[in-house]
């Protein structure tokens, strides 16, 4: 029977990832020059653990999909300064990406980032978690993001794909993480 729940404990991540594809909704539009992107996530999960995640800064590398580190290199307040290396592709274009980002804590439900430097023209953008009816959340990320020197079409194609790609990974492991803790809980009530 342990293993049995073992397994089952393994498999909640997949069950979660199959429901992962109607709950998330990405639309793209250009904007002062750069590529606007709006991501939204429909989730059965706590605000907190969805607060919890996205402000999990030193272990995004972890689970968003191109991102090869992500580090706080400083922290005051509601501001990190967070320093994340890893790169944008799209089919066979892989293009490296460098930022650090200042990033704005407003408890419980936003959090705004800023490139302050980086290999991008441009990069903002605003997390938020809003309660919705049934005790369900969305979680929304809008941006805005340019690509220095990269043709229009190519760039939009390939700066979309990634922000899609690291949208979907971050509710991926929000429904992982949920799903955790409810095994957790329905194991301690055992």
């Amino acid at each position: 029977m342990r293993a049995l729940r073992l397994v089952a404990l393994l498999l909640l991540p997949l069950a979660a990832g199959g429901a992962l594809a109607d709950n998330v909704s990405v639309e793209t539009q250009r904007r002062d020059g750069a590529l606007q992107v709006i991501c939204r996530a429909q989730l059965d999960v706590p605000a907190e653990l969805a607060w919890q995640t996205l402000t999990d800064y030193d272990h995004l590398a972890d689970f968003v999909p191109g991102m090869q580190s992500s580090r706080v290199i400083s922290r005051k307040g509601p501001l990190s300064v967070v320093e994340q290396v890893g790169a944008a592709r799209f089919l066979f274009i892989s293009v490296p990406i460098e930022v650090t980002l200042a990033s704005t804590e407003h408890p419980p439900d936003t959090i705004e980032a800023r490139m302050t430097k980086g290999n991008l023209k441009r990069l903002e953008g605003v997390y938020r978690i809003e309660p919705q009816a049934g005790g369900r959340v969305q979680v929304s990320w809008n941006g805005l993001i340019e690509a220095e020197s990269m043709p229009p079409l190519i760039g939009e194609l390939l700066m979309r794909s990634a922000i899609e790609d690291q949208f979907r990974g971050m509710v991926r492991e929000i429904e992982r993480r949920e799903a955790l803790r409810h095994a957790r809980g329905v194991e301690t009530q055992r």
